[in-house]
């Protein structure tokens, strides 16, 4: 028998891609409260359906935006909003904007990428995971998810486990290090 079958494969890549919004989503920052009552969310055509936008929040952060045009904290915010609801679409040009005030913010310009990935654009998504790592190479949940998108996007296996390495090698106790260890044996299972 073969063992070239992709079932182990496929259920390999829909894990890593649930830790890695798992990841994303424990690394989000803090929202502020909100006391109104939220809207029902809008919807873009293509887009997963997830948690609902705040409207209310997003039209407050938007008038804050208006009035602070140098505020990368508003603008990360909203993209935030977006990110956390899937809106990947709607959340990367806010993202853009906060990164065009702050390029130093890893986290940000990391989930950046993963927000190019959810839209395909995987070039794009591997591009800023890049200028992440140029800031700090030692950023683990970008070398996470940098394997990630080379796994599910590109494909490229043996790419993958090199940055689930490197992450290894950095933190071997943090989460980010058991995510890649359990990655790297999923893969090499399912492709001995």
């Amino acid at each position: 028998m073969n063992r070239t079958e992709p079932l182990p494969l496929f259920v390999s890549l829909f894990l890593a891609i649930g830790l890695m919004g798992w990841i994303s989503w424990s690394q989000r920052p803090v929202e502020s409260p909100v006391s109104t009552q939220a809207q029902p969310p809008v919807e873009v055509p293509g887009e997963p359906i997830g948690p609902e936008v705040d409207e209310v929040r997003v039209l407050e952060l938007r008038a804050l935006a208006d009035q602070a045009p140098r505020d990368s904290q508003v603008r990360t915010e909203l993209g935030y909003i977006y990110f956390e609801a899937q809106s990947f679409g709607q959340a990367i040009p806010w993202f853009e904007a906060a990164l065009g005030l702050d390029p130093n913010n890893v986290s940000v310009s990391t989930d950046l990428g993963v927000a190019y990935f959810y839209t395909d654009q995987i070039d794009r998504a591997l591009d800023q995971f890049a200028r992440s790592l140029a800031v700090d190479p030692t950023h683990a949940k970008t070398l996470l998810d940098l394997g990630i998108v080379r796994a599910l996007g590109k494909q490229d296996l043996e790419g993958a486990i090199e940055a689930w390495e490197q992450v290894q090698q950095l933190d071997p106790d943090s989460a980010e290090a058991l995510a890649a260890a359990d990655a790297i044996e999923r893969i090499r299972s399912a492709h001995p």
